[in-house]
């Protein structure tokens, strides 16, 4: 399983469950980082120096740091999700299939839900576009 340094606003419950799928999570607060407003750069050179990649909410900004250094232990941005066990599912799910190997890998992870309802956006708005005014 992969080993994993989750950012400082992770939620517990989301790394409580990654935790109980196998997965070693180092938080900010048990390596005595957290409340310490470290920049970005230094939280992905600590996860790298510790093998780990990086789990964040901070999608952005990792994504730029990914793009200026692609050495690193590897970075998982996500979007928040209230149902903390879907979360964690979704993250397992998407680095299973790496083996632990996460190195210079950002993993995207699709919340199938706003997908289809991205999807259910379209194809009304499509519909609505191309039906004929009634007469």
């Amino acid at each position: 399983m992969a080993k994993i340094y989750a950012n400082e606003n992770f939620p517990s419950e989301a790394i409580g469950h990654l935790r109980r799928l196998g997965h070693d999570v180092l938080t900010t607060h048990e390596a005595g980082k957290s409340n310490q407003a470290i920049p970005d750069e230094e939280v992905l050179s600590f996860a790298t120096a510790e093998k780990r990649a990086v789990l964040t909410f901070n999608r952005k900004d990792f994504f730029r740091l990914h793009h200026q250094n692609p050495q690193h232990g590897g970075i998982i941005p996500c979007t928040e999700d209230a149902d903390f066990e879907a979360l964690a599912n979704r993250i397992h799910d998407a680095i299973e299939p790496l083996g632990g190997n996460l190195d210079a890998q950002v993993i995207r992870l699709i919340d199938l839900l706003l997908v289809r309802l991205k999807i259910f956006v379209m194809v009304a708005t499509i519909l609505l576009l191309s039906a004929e005014p009634s007469r």
